[in-house]
């Protein structure tokens, strides 16, 4: 962090939340990358994991992750056997991803590395302040209170 920033800049939450994301965001995609993934696949098994088989587009909006990066993620995942893709039932023109074992072995996996990650963001934090500082940020973002860890 810009240690010299003016204490004006420095005592604004937009500021140090930009800086934090910038951080936490540089962190993932290198722990991600050394896993021999992007973190939008994560996201994308952890949205499947937990709401079922799902459209892409539901998907990407569940996840935030943009409809042109969607394809090329799913994609990914079913070549490496992650998830498949198949017709729904109820409407052929699009097609259901599935979360196949593998994928759920591999999203434990991911998980593991992500909490290395939170570990290393939130070192300076108790277990409890982290707690809080995800309830607070969940708060600023108008999100459901998320579960606690401890």
């Amino acid at each position: 962090m810009e240690m010299d920033a003016p204490t004006r800049l420095r005592s604004k939450p937009s500021w140090l939340l930009n800086k934090a994301s910038t951080r936490a965001h540089q962190l993932v995609k290198e722990a991600m990358a050394v896993a021999g993934a992007h973190a939008y696949h994560f996201a994308i098994l952890a949205a499947v994991e937990e709401f079922g088989p799902s459209s892409q587009v539901q998907i990407g909006q569940r996840c935030g992750i943009d409809q042109s990066d969607m394809h090329a993620m799913v994609a990914e995942l079913a070549e490496q056997g992650y998830v498949e893709r198949a017709p729904d039932p109820t409407d052929r023109r699009r097609n259901l991803v599935t979360l196949t074992e593998a994928g759920r072995r591999r999203l434990d996996g991911w998980d593991v590395t992500l909490t290395a990650v939170q570990d290393n963001l939130c070192h300076a934090l108790s277990a409890t302040e982290r707690d809080s500082l995800t309830v607070l940020l969940s708060r600023v973002l108008g999100l459901a209170e998320p579960m606690r860890t401890g």
